[in-house]
């Protein structure tokens, strides 16, 4: 499961290529986080591992707990470095482009509905080409028809979300490699 903070208060979680719970508010502390997630994992399982950015509603108390007690691993992207949250970039500057640039929200409610019916679009009318062609949706219920689970994006061909080290290289040897 991939998770991104930003677009002001906007939450993205994503999990088997379909994006769940945009959760468009004011403020968006780490415990209604917990109770998006915990809403999540109860609807379409839980992941092998949780990435996201640094911000504040992951790296409270109140996460670090829940992750603890449900024992979910995570995984904290570099500070600076989006590049290695990929999925959620991608779709973040989709959802940018095409609906938040082009829209005049005239208040929460509003937000919420349209980011809504473009969430829906997006998951259930459109075709990637990553999952085979399919929408989101029908990935998703492949998946859960199959009884695979989307452990790792190497199974959608896309790189790791945080490189390792080559075989034998150590921190201080990369350190000292490169000057």
């Amino acid at each position: 499961m991939v998770i991104r903070s930003g677009l002001g208060k906007l939450r993205t979680a994503k999990q088997d290529g379909e994006r769940h719970n945009q959760i468009p508010d004011t403020s968006i502390p780490g415990r209604r986080v917990a109770r998006e997630l915990t809403a999540l994992i109860n609807q379409r399982g839980k992941p092998g591992m949780i990435v996201s950015d640094n911000g504040t509603e992951f790296t409270c108390n109140a996460m670090l707990a829940w992750s603890d007690e449900n024992k979910i691993d995570w995984h904290f992207i570099a500070p600076g470095k989006p590049m290695q949250n990929g999925f959620c970039e991608s779709f973040n500057g989709r959802m940018r482009d095409e609906l938040l640039n082009e829209t005049l929200f005239f208040g929460l409610d509003h937000a919420r509905a349209k980011i809504a019916d473009w969430v829906g679009d997006y998951n259930g009318q459109r075709p990637h080409s990553s999952l085979g062609y399919l929408t989101p949706a029908a990935y998703a219920a492949y998946l859960t028809a199959t009884c695979d689970r989307l452990r790792n994006p190497d199974q959608l061909r896309r790189s790791h979300v945080a490189h390792t080290a080559p075989n034998g290289v150590t921190s201080a040897e990369t350190l000292t490699a490169t000057g």
